[in-house]
């Protein structure tokens, strides 16, 4: 069974000019957790996830040593979000993302993302968006290929 096989075709995806209010309005509205970035012809240049956009907002580890953890206002560290939503997608995406390619087996692809911590991976065939590999997708063919063999041995 391979990536291309399994993987999600219909993929939104946003630019590097994009703005992060309509990203984290995509995220929070759609549970998109993460987003390819492309430029003209489908180009991927990055990958931008919830945790690129709310990074900002963690209080340094030298932070919170220096001023001691009580003494972080968190609500006004959260207060800086609207600060967030108003910078462009090339500012906080990771650029150059770890890929897999369409035709590799879905075991690899998904030894890829536990590899690098990821939930989802782009797919990408010569630096052209193909689709997106998450992990339950993987989980979903495996159950689906091992429930069909169940069931014709029954």
């Amino acid at each position: 069974m391979i990536v291309r096989d399994v993987m999600s075709r219909s993929v939104r995806s946003v630019t590097p000019d994009t703005k992060v209010m309509e990203v984290a309005s995509l995220m929070c509205l759609y549970r998109f957790h993460g987003l390819p970035v492309v430029e003209e012809g489908n180009r991927l240049v990055g990958f931008i996830a919830e945790k690129d956009v709310l990074h900002s907002l963690f209080p340094t580890v030298e932070r919170l040593m220096e001023e001691g953890m009580g003494n972080v206002d968190l609500d006004r560290e959260m207060a800086k979000y609207k600060d967030v939503l108003v910078r462009r997608v090339s500012e906080l995406m990771t650029p150059n993302p770890v890929v897999v390619g369409p035709d590799v087996h879905v075991l690899k692809g998904a030894t890829v993302m536990v590899r690098h911590r990821l939930r989802r991976i782009p797919v990408a065939e010569d630096g052209i968006l193909l689709g997106v590999l998450s992990l339950g997708d993987v989980h979903k063919a495996i159950f689906h290929a091992n429930l069909a063999d169940k069931l014709k041995v029954d």
